[in-house]
């Protein structure tokens, strides 16, 4: 008989939640992620549980996670569902080449979307910690993404309703795409994703959020 890992278990908690949408009590002590690699090893066995494909990476305040298309919204869209939801801007790389595990040169990128990222967490009240916050998917909520443009130059200008400043995005999509190295790589057509490039955005009293991407577009959405 196969014995269980913590990562194991940890996936089965996770992969229930993220089907049933009823939120997550504290884990067991024998289920709790002890390390970063751990809780990205439960984040992926939770998806193969049900039987779910990532189709990238997202990353959010140094933690990364699976992306999956499902979770990815066009501009203007309605969220639902997302449990302790905190938006920031967001910015969704489209790979022209392979993420090969043992490289470290930049990704090249065929497109780059503006976005909204809804993070939110499958627990009664968002996990602390690196380990549990990477179980936890990273966070993943949702993300709702303006149209494809070219990858940007020299940065983007990003304004939300909490001030503006300048992104480095060669930097964001680098962290990105180290991260997804070190899970293993991604294919040509995989997409990275830079959250968290804005302070929480602050949704209006009709549950609306938006940010400005210079000239990459406009985003917005409302959480309900």
């Amino acid at each position: 008989m196969t014995r269980r890992t913590r990562a194991d278990r940890a996936a089965s908690w996770i992969a229930e939640a993220f089907f049933s949408g009823s939120p997550l009590a504290p884990l067991p002590a024998d289920a709790l992620p002890r390390s970063r690699a751990e809780g990205e090893r439960a984040a992926l066995l939770a998806l193969a549980e049900l039987g779910i494909a990532p189709c990238g990476l997202r990353l959010l305040d140094g933690v990364a996670g699976p992306m999956v298309e499902g979770r990815l919204l066009p501009d203007g869209a309605s969220v639902v569902g997302v449990r302790h939801p905190v938006a920031t801007a967001a910015l969704v790389g489209v790979l022209a080449a392979a993420l090969e595990e043992d490289s470290d040169t930049p990704p090249a990128l065929s497109a780059v979307h503006p976005a909204i990222d809804i993070a939110g967490s499958r627990f009664t009240a968002p996990p602390a910690g690196v380990p549990l916050r990477a179980a936890d998917l990273a966070g993943l909520g949702l993300v709702v993404a303006g149209p494809a443009a070219p990858p940007p130059v020299d940065g983007v200008m990003i304004e939300t309703g909490a001030g503006a400043g300048r992104t480095d995005t060669s930097l964001a999509f680098r962290e990105a795409a180290a991260a997804a190295r070190r899970m293993g790589g991604l294919p040509a057509g995989a997409l990275l994703v830079a959250a968290g490039l804005s302070p929480p955005i602050r949704p209006g009293a009709d549950g609306s959020v938006a940010a400005g991407f210079g000239g990459l577009g406009r985003v917005s959405a409302r959480i309900n």
